[in-house]
């Protein structure tokens, strides 16, 4: 893409196949997904493959507008509270996050939300000593108590509490600068105009260098891009959510705005270790997702199962297949696959090494589109604020 915008940052059996007895047995991948397979596309074989500290393959690097940025991120939304419930070691999820970086990855992904404020700590005390070098991303929007974290009703996208909003994410992440600040829900209440003219000013002050926004309407996105040029737009998109397919995904081309898949793997369903049987305990969000209900889930093996044949005809694992798929479908689509396992992260970075052909990735999306995925992808309450318009400035 050539987004015309000013950069503002010149500073061998399916059941077999699970991700765990994947990682365990050492399964090697097939080389790096090429360029002159998939045209277009830019990848670490392009760009000259880099080797990391223990000799694996550094995932490539991706624009997102002007924003430069590993092909595969790090999403750190359940490093202060897994899904199940419980709360992962904190030193653990530090250390995985500078691994991470280790082995290449220099896109960091959270929200004021996620905790509240607890997330953003942890990823800011991990990425202190080589801040420069990453790119960090949070968001704003939901209505929180700056001082308490208390979360009220709806959201809260006023110019001033923006501006609020910043000042405490970058005391929490130990910085001066956000790389890429998001709006993390439309609001209803308030004109983007007003949202772009804050964030304006926060990129004038350096504070914050380019901005997105997550769950957007299609309309709000024209409208902000028209006033403050968008680097991104994050929306939830993989093989089982393919909506942004629609209308999300042409609009970005269109416009040359990136791509930022969120629960690139179906909050895990599509990494093979999910089954039929599966069930989730109260708490745990997938127990309210109508997409993992019991009869829901049986029916969603289908994809799964297809993942699965893919994973040994390419001599990978579940999840890299999944996340090679959604990197095969645009240069500039970045997905950000979260984890509170040191192995699961190595895996999934491995997902850049997946070679497709043309051929290939043709076949299995055509295949993936024959599959109905069945359910909700979220609980209405929560769908409740994604596609939505902000109103018109008056």
């Amino acid at each position: 893409m050539n987004n015309k915008q000013k950069d503002p940052a010149k500073k061998n059996s399916i059941t077999a196949l699970d991700r765990r007895t994947f990682i365990a047995a050492g399964a090697s991948v097939a080389g790096v997904v090429a360029a002159s397979m998939l045209p277009g596309l830019a990848t670490a074989s392009a760009k000259g493959e880099e080797q990391s500290s223990t000799g694996c393959a550094k995932p490539g690097k991706r624009m997102l507008g002007l924003l430069e940025v590993s092909s595969i991120g790090l999403g750190v939304q359940n490093m202060h509270r897994k899904y199940t419930t419980t709360v992962p070691y904190r030193p653990e999820m530090i250390n995985i996050i500078r691994e991470a970086y280790n082995r290449g990855v220099t896109f960091f992904d959270c929200a004021e939300a996620y905790g509240p404020f607890e997330n953003e700590r942890i990823l800011g005390e991990a990425i202190e000593p080589f801040r420069d070098k990453v790119r960090i991303t949070t968001k704003f929007g939901w209505n929180i108590n700056p001082e308490t974290g208390e979360r009220g009703p709806g959201l809260n996208s006023r110019p001033e509490s923006i501006k609020r909003a910043v000042e405490g994410s970058l005391k929490r992440l130990r910085t001066d600068h956000i790389d890429l600040l998001y709006q993390h829900r439309v609001d209803p209440q308030v004109p983007i105009e007003d949202v772009a003219g804050a964030v304006k000013e926060l990129m004038d002050e350096g504070k914050v260098l380019h901005w997105g926004l997550s769950e957007p309407g299609i309309q709000t996105i024209r409208r902000a891009h028209a006033v403050l040029p968008l680097t991104a737009i994050q929306n939830e998109y993989s093989m089982a959510t393919r909506d942004p397919e629609k209308e999300v995904i042409p609009l970005c081309e269109e416009l040359e705005i990136g791509f930022v898949p969120w629960w690139p793997l179906d909050c895990q369903l599509l990494t093979g270790w999910i089954d039929a049987n599966t069930r989730f305990a109260p708490g745990d969000f997938r127990a309210i997702t109508p997409r993992f209900s019991p009869e829901n889930l049986a029916h969603n093996m289908q994809l799964v199962d297809l993942i699965k044949t893919w994973a040994i005809r390419k001599q990978a694992s579940p999840v890299q297949i999944s996340l090679a798929w959604l990197i095969a479908q645009k240069p500039w689509i970045v997905p950000i696959p979260g984890t509170t396992v040191m192995t699961h992260m190595i895996e999934n970075i491995g997902a850049a090494e997946v070679q497709f052909t043309q051929g290939e990735i043709a076949e299995l999306t055509a295949a993936v589109k024959t599959i109905e995925v069945r359910g909700q992808r979220l609980p209405d309450r929560v769908l409740a604020f994604s596609g939505v318009e902000a109103p018109t400035k008056g």
